[in-house]
């Protein structure tokens, strides 16, 4: 039972010793294929019109990635999401304004327990000291794994779609 405890310890301490070093980082690329959401979306989709991808990285390993594109209005589907970026993108050029108002994140996965947990924190800390965006919106796919993981942090479900399902992070 010692050997137990000592090694539940040692487990415990090494979690928050990664989470309490770990950074959020803006990146240009990500791969792909590691994407359990949408590896379908190339890295021109995820770095155009006003869209970011952020990583989690901790001792020169990203551990965690999310990517997010910045609207106006609330998409139901990807081809949407596309369509509010690059509109957005442009209204914001004309209007010398910076992007979008609504942050929409529409890809999340982590390599590192507890990852995904910590990018949606430091994201949204990220979002709350901005001062031009105003909401944390997901376009998540409509599995139970996504709803459990947004509702479990924080997030309050906007509604279901036909392909997808909105939760929002109140900021």
């Amino acid at each position: 039972m010692k050997k137990f405890n000592q090694k539940f310890k040692e487990k415990f301490n090494n979690f928050f010793d990664w989470i309490k070093g770990a950074e959020l980082v803006e990146l240009d690329t990500c791969d792909i294929n590691e994407d359990p959401v949408r590896p379908e979306l190339s890295i021109k989709f995820r770095t155009s019109y006003g869209r970011k991808i952020f990583g989690v990285k901790y001792k020169k390993e990203i551990c965690a990635i999310m990517c997010f594109g910045f609207t106006n209005e609330i998409p139901k589907t990807i081809d949407e999401f596309d369509l509010m970026t690059k509109d957005a993108h442009l209204q914001s050029a004309w209007r010398d304004q910076r992007v979008g108002k609504i942050a929409i994140a529409y890809t999340v996965w982590s390599k590192k327990k507890g990852g995904g947990k910590l990018i949606v924190k430091e994201v949204f800390k990220k979002i709350k000291k901005s001062n031009h965006l105003n909401r944390l919106i997901t376009l998540s796919p409509l599995t139970d794994m996504a709803r459990n993981f947004h509702l479990r942090n924080g997030a309050e479900e906007l509604r279901v779609n036909k392909e997808t399902q909105n939760f929002e992070y109140k900021i």
